[in-house]
């Protein structure tokens, strides 16, 4: 069974950035590494949304709000996925889950607020 722990949330002002990290720690690296793996959150009184993804050959993909401001990116030998968040946004508050083999961490809260 997969085990996802996320982390690196946080209250951030406007501008600032923050570093997410999902550990799979139930995964070989193996396994891990031969993933497409992925980022999504959920605000407030909203439906979950995707917000990027990463395949094993390293091809990322962003939702259009925060292309140019986020970086995914994996570690396949420590079987982590991080989510670099720069120029961070009041509309970036959400909890933040990441997603491996359709399976879901406890997410961890980003709020960005002055």
């Amino acid at each position: 069974q997969v085990q996802l722990v996320e982390s690196g949330g946080g209250l951030v002002q406007p501008g600032g950035s923050l570093n997410l990290s999902c550990v799979a720690s139930s995964l070989t690296t193996t396994i891990f590494g031969s993933l497409g793996v992925g980022w999504y959150r959920q605000a407030p009184g909203k439906e979950r949304e995707f917000v990027a993804r990463i395949l094993p050959s390293g091809d990322t993909k962003y939702i259009d709000s925060v292309k140019g401001r986020f970086t995914i990116s994996r570690d396949n030998a420590k079987t982590t996925l991080y989510l670099q968040m720069n120029s961070l946004k009041p509309e970036d508050t959400a909890i933040y889950y990441c997603n491996v083999l359709a399976r879901w961490g406890q997410g961890t809260q980003v709020t960005v607020s002055s």
